[in-house]
């Protein structure tokens, strides 16, 4: 029996290690209709009524995938993942911004590919609540990264505001 894959989740605003149930369908694949299954975004589109009626499936926007055509697929997805080709590749920040800001997805946000324990804190700022590391990594590991600061200047989809505009103590009170 192989192995089971890991990833790690935001459960009750917790990090876990949980197991990985998904199974990334490629670009370009066939799907056999199957429940569980994590489909490109072009192949979820195509098959709307399928995708509804497949129970729990999932789907996968690329770097190049305008997140708005994933907002018809709210409903029926249970999960959308998104893909990080290469570290180095920043897309995936703004279309997981766009997707919890803009689109209004609520449910798991998953970043999937080339990811890795040095992003983990930066992909939660922007609304991913899963992470699925690269194979060569070491999940365990890389849950401790979500721990490495305790706060962030800036606002973004976690926290919304900048820290100036969430303190308790405002100019007025000062004077």
């Amino acid at each position: 029996m192989p192995e089971a894959r890991r990833l790690i989740r935001l459960v009750d605003g917790r990090a876990r290690v949980v197991d990985d149930t998904w199974n990334v369908v490629p670009a370009g694949a066939a799907w056999n209709g199957e429940a569980g299954a994590l489909l490109p975004l072009a192949t979820a589109v195509a098959q709307p009524e399928r995708l509804a009626a497949a129970g729990p499936v999932g789907v996968w926007l690329s770097p190049a995938d305008d997140p708005a055509l994933a907002v018809p697929l709210f409903g029926s997805a249970a999960l959308i993942a998104v893909q990080f080709p290469v570290f180095s590749d920043g897309r995936g920040y703004s279309t997981a911004a766009l997707l919890r800001r803009r689109h209004g997805w609520r449910g798991e946000l998953r970043a999937i590919g080339d990811v890795l324990r040095d992003q983990l804190f930066y992909l939660k700022r922007v609304g991913f609540d899963s992470f699925a590391l690269r194979a060569d990594r070491n999940v365990e590991q890389a849950l401790a990264s979500l721990s490495d600061f305790t706060d962030s200047y800036q606002g973004s989809v976690e926290p919304a505001l900048p820290a100036f505009r969430r303190t308790t103590t405002t100019a007025a009170t000062l004077r």
